[in-house]
């Protein structure tokens, strides 16, 4: 388990080669023993591979190159005035991840080329749209996380890697289109699934030191 959560990384550049249904029934299975609260188990999973994947990237990249800002947000990304250490960390891990991807901070097209990257799940063959019911609180999408987590590390169990995408949410209605959710679900966010591309950079973005974000009383 200590090496599935250290391996475990948003890998943003996949190969072709196909993931087997088998093993996402296996994985999808496993990880509905994932803690909720009140067993609600408030996910609802759609995962969508082959030609309806190819046809939601091409519908939601072309948008994203036309310079598309998205649909109307169902929920903030990060807060309005997100401060420091949380804004810090979130400039430096973003300024890490896309030089890796040879995308400079100081590039005018910067936001079309990471849009488009990330509408076409950097080449997944598989993603994963985990949506909620639009009457679950805060408590609920933080039953999903753990939920997700728990698959994102069995799919390391796999051999699999992911990268969670809440940048789905932006083109929520082209993703309706091609999975249609009940009218009553809320998407919460995508997970690209597959195998990791050779000779691709391995970014690992730094965490915070545990004494940060840590404090221990009575021990």
């Amino acid at each position: 388990m200590y090496e599935a959560v250290d391996s475990r990384r948003a890998v943003r550049a996949f190969s072709d080669e196909p993931v087997s249904k088998e093993v996402l029934e296996r994985v999808l299975t496993a990880a509905a023993r994932a803690p909720s609260s009140g067993n609600l188990q408030p996910w609802h999973v759609y995962v969508v591979a082959g030609e309806p994947l190819a046809e939601l990237k091409r519908r939601a990249t072309a948008r994203a190159r036309a310079g598309d800002p998205g649909d109307e947000r169902e929920y903030p990304m990060y807060p309005a005035d997100l401060v420091s250490p949380y804004r810090d960390r979130a400039v430096a891990a973003a300024a890490q991840r896309y030089a890796a991807l040879g995308i400079e901070r100081d590039d005018p097209a910067r936001p079309m080329k990471i849009a488009a990257l990330n509408t076409d799940a950097f080449g997944a063959p598989v993603v994963l749209f985990c949506y909620l019911d639009r009457t679950m609180g805060p408590g609920q999408w933080g039953d999903a996380g753990m939920y997700l987590q728990t698959v994102m590390l069995l799919l390391r169990a796999e051999g699999l890697h992911s990268c969670p995408q809440v940048m789905w949410t932006m083109f929520r209605e082209t993703v309706s289109r091609i999975v249609g959710p009940g009218d009553g679900l809320s998407l919460f966010c995508g997970v690209a699934v597959g195998f990791e591309k050779e000779g691709v950079p391995r970014l690992r973005t730094g965490r915070a030191d545990m004494t940060e974000t840590v404090s221990f009383i009575g021990m």
